[in-house]
């Protein structure tokens, strides 16, 4: 069974650092992308990073510069390093797994807290 797995949330002072990692397992073939959402306390989920398998990736403009994701498709694993965080960063962070081409997946996370806060 298709599962995914993230870690590394918690509480955190503003301009400190976290680490998220998500863990895919059930999968019999490289994801064409993975990637972060959040969702924060009454608004929608949104995109945060993204990595593609050719190398390619993507980031929402209020991370670009103090975020950083990372795969290492050898372990099936994403990592979204999160410098200088701010209270609007705080939100509950998604991992999602995603293959276009056969056999094709797309897999989510339970998401990890992330809180902001002094």
């Amino acid at each position: 069974q298709e599962q995914l797995a993230e870690a590394g949330g918690g509480l955190v002072r503003p301009g400190g650092s976290l680490r998220l990692s998500c863990v895919v397992s059930g999968i019999s073939s490289t994801p064409d992308v993975m990637g972060w959402y959040r969702q924060a306390p009454g608004k929608e989920r949104e995109l945060v990073a993204r990595a593609y398998t050719y190398g390619w990736t993507e980031y929402a403009d209020s991370v670009k510069g103090r975020f950083t994701i990372s795969r290492d498709d050898a372990n099936a694993t994403a990592y979204l390093q999160m410098n200088s965080l701010k209270p609007e960063d705080t939100a509950d962070y998604y991992c999602n797994a995603g293959r276009i081409r056969v056999p094709r997946f797309d897999i989510w996370g339970q998401g990890t807290q992330v809180t902001v806060s002094s």
